[in-house]
């Protein structure tokens, strides 16, 4: 009798998993499809990384591409422009074969949720594509990039709040509110010292003396808007707490971080040094607004 249940156990678990496998290589799965896009996303931002800080070393025969002077023309930043170029086009494939589905199981849905192996394929050839393009083209698509990552940061602002209004609401619930009340506290608490201690750093470092306008004035911005989410949460007509302003202020002071830090290390302002290669914390940032994304 066990043998047979066990026999059974591990058949059902066989068949799952050959369930799965055959939704991943034949079969849509829209529940599949958001996690699948988002980790190709996430795979794009990791090659760009990689291309901008360990390819010159790696890479020796990129002189033989025809868009390539030697290599400084596909390595550094105009190789995160290439990586960057085809996972436009990739994905601006998809949004145009795709737009305006409203049912499922119909031809383009399909399209959108299965057929992986053919889009894994074409996902590839996309990414080689760009580095077979003239410098002079991925140069003009570097300025039109400008405009479309503030387009990115806008949609990932308003993605943020999505998420964080979910969360505060969730907590503040009638069937959440005392089991999170402690939780919420603490998290509130985190959020408000890292801010208060990044913003510090961050006259420490990258404002040091008052000629440093620019990033005074960055820098003291974010500190208003912090102060300012928070009055307004705790508005009696509004009443979200602190949670809210907390996880806001951090993306805030983020963001700012990320801004001024991009400024040259010889500039006079700057008094950190430039950022190792292994910049963990951009990796694990952009992991966690790929799964924000696609959610």
């Amino acid at each position: 009798m066990e043998r047979n249940e066990r026999s059974g156990s591990e058949s059902g678990t066989e068949s799952m998993a050959k369930s799965w496998c055959i939704q991943f290589c034949i079969g849509p799965n829209p529940w599949m499809a958001r996690y699948i896009y988002g980790l190709m996303f996430l795979i794009t931002n990791l090659l760009a990384w990689v291309v901008r800080d360990y390819s010159h070393s790696a890479l020796t025969d990129m002189e033989r591409l025809k868009g390539c002077k030697g290599e400084k023309d596909c390595l550094g930043g105009q190789g995160v422009l290439r990586v960057s170029l085809g996972c436009f086009t990739f994905y601006i494939a998809m949004f145009l074969s795709t737009v305006g589905t409203s049912k499922l199981h119909e031809r383009r849905d399909l399209w959108h949720s299965g057929w992986w192996s053919a889009k894994i394929f074409l996902w590839i050839a996309l990414m080689l594509l760009p580095f077979f393009i003239p410098s002079t083209f991925i140069q003009l698509y570097g300025e039109i990039a400008h405009f479309g990552a503030g387009v990115f940061l806008l949609i990932q602002l308003i993605s943020v709040i999505s998420f964080i209004t979910w969360l505060n609401e969730c907590c503040q619930s009638d069937k959440y509110a005392d089991r999170c009340h402690i939780y919420v506290m603490l998290i509130a608490t985190t959020a408000y010292v890292i801010c208060i201690v990044g913003i510090i750093m961050m006259y420490i470092w990258y404002a040091p003396y008052p000629s440093c306008l620019l990033n005074i004035f960055f820098i003291t911005w974010t500190l208003v808007l912090l102060q300012l989410m928070t009055s307004v949460s705790l508005h009696p007509k509004v009443n979200a707490g602190f949670l809210t302003p907390g996880l806001m202020g951090l993306y805030v002071v983020f963001i700012c971080w990320c801004a001024i830090r991009s400024e040259p290390p010889e500039e006079s302002c700057n008094r950190k040094e430039a950022a190792t290669k292994a910049d963990w914390l951009t990796i694990i940032v952009t992991l966690k607004q790929s799964v924000k994304l696609e959610n």
